[in-house]
């Protein structure tokens, strides 16, 4: 398990941008589980959408991203590097995530090798499949 300031020194983002707020399971170079609280003060709430607001997908997969580049990360060999988001398949938002909810990132490498990855992206809420996706890495400095 990892706390929020483990997640810093992994991750480059910080806020408003840091999309993950604790990760609950991780087998490195192979699956990761997080979390991502998702509160009323969310800055982006305010225009998304003032009298019901709902989280943008664009950020779900964000925090799918983050997740992602977490468990690529977790390779010896990869700390220290950056995770470039390079590409998106197959993505799907089956469920709107609304302030309360707590999103449950699972991610599971299809592929890692050398500087370059594929994963596939699951955010529940409740259980229940609220987007999905396959995201492409590459690592740089």
């Amino acid at each position: 398990m990892l706390e929020i300031n483990e997640i810093k020194t992994m991750l480059p983002h910080r806020y408003p941008f840091l999309l993950v707020d604790r990760v609950l399971e991780l087998i490195p170079n192979q699956r990761i589980v997080a979390l991502k609280n998702v509160t009323v003060n969310e800055n982006f709430f305010n225009g998304h959408f003032p009298d019901k607001p709902v989280m943008p997908g664009v950020l779900i997969v964000e925090s799918m991203a983050q997740t992602a580049g977490l468990v690529m990360l977790s390779k010896e060999e990869h700390k220290g590097k950056i995770p470039y988001f390079t590409g998106i398949d197959n993505a799907r938002f089956r469920k709107t995530v609304v302030p309360g909810d707590q999103l449950i990132i699972e991610v599971d490498v299809i592929r890692l090798k050398g500087s370059v990855g594929k994963c596939k992206a699951v955010a529940k809420v409740d259980n229940q499949v609220a987007a999905e996706a396959e995201l492409m890495f590459i690592l740089g400095e």
